[in-house]
């Protein structure tokens, strides 16, 4: 069986990331699944959004957490990637997505799809994110024993061990996914650009939490493992017995056809990509 393939915030490869075009891209592309990442709106509503700031992937600054839902759909969140939208997936306007967009959108495919929810931390609301997520599906009739909402199957992801024993009260084992990822001091102070004392700080809190992470797998506190392709390289001996004891693994973000086929040789059954049409390909025997 070759891997399950997740679309990496949509298309996002194709089309900015989280965006309607990335989505119904994706389910173009016959990606078996998608993941978006979920924060909360200062009005409380969950929206679909990489980074706590806007800065990156929008017209507007700032703390995502500081706009309501009505402000974040004024933003454009497609421009920046330099792509012209088909009429079919809509105008500039239209690509914003709270994340009851987006289950409305996998409503409509008309298929069986696959749905990975990664909860954002630090989070200024903390675990009310899992509270504001598991009381949304519930209310759109999410199934908690099957963890299905109609035909899309729920899973949920975060970095955040915490985040992962809050879930644990109300998702099955099988479809809670602790990530992954070792801590790289460079590219903390690259990213944040904090003081010495604050890059610290907060390098050791990373490291702990992945250490507390790798123990909920170690002890299947937790049915899935999801490592970076760099972890897996550098730790494959680690996911192999993860996988021979009986986690399932999925593995981001996988855009290089030979990391792919890597992955898939080790035993790795979870691929989440940028280009899911490409990483298909590759097990059809058509790989670029």
């Amino acid at each position: 069986m070759p891997p399950v393939i997740f679309a990496h915030r949509g298309s996002s490869g194709t089309y900015a990331e989280h965006t309607r075009a990335a989505y119904l891209q994706a389910l173009a592309d016959g990606a078996d699944g998608v993941e978006c990442d979920v924060h909360l709106s200062r009005d409380g509503q969950l929206v679909c959004i990489h980074d706590t700031t806007l800065d990156r992937t929008t017209s507007g600054s700032g703390a995502v957490a500081d706009l309501t839902l009505a402000e974040l759909r004024q933003l454009d969140v497609s421009s920046w990637k330099g792509i012209d939208l088909p009429s079919e997936y809509g105008d500039v306007s239209d690509q914003f997505l709270s994340f009851a967009d987006l289950l409305l959108l996998l409503r409509r495919a008309g298929r069986p799809i696959r749905l990975a929810v990664e909860l954002k931390h630090p989070s200024p609301f903390g675990l009310q994110l899992e509270e504001a997520l598991i009381a949304f599906l519930m209310d759109e009739g999410w199934n908690p024993e099957s963890s299905m909402l109609g035909s899309i199957e729920v899973s949920f992801m975060s970095f955040n061990p915490d985040s992962m024993r809050q879930l644990a009260e109300s998702v099955p084992h099988h479809l809670l996914c602790q990530l992954v990822s070792d801590v790289q001091p460079k590219e903390v102070r690259d990213a944040l650009h904090f003081g010495a004392i604050l890059e610290g700080a907060l390098i050791t809190l990373m490291r702990r939490a992945l250490k507390e992470g790798e123990q909920l797998v170690n002890h299947q506190e937790v049915g899935m493992a999801g490592p970076g392709v760099k972890y897996v390289r550098k730790h494959p001996e680690r996911v192999r017995r993860w996988i021979q004891e009986g986690v399932r693994v999925r593995a981001w973000t996988v855009n290089r056809v030979e990391d792919a086929l890597f992955l898939a040789d080790l035993g790795v059954q979870e691929l989440t990509t940028d280009y899911p049409a490409r990483i298909r390909r590759a097990f059809e025997g058509n790989g670029e």
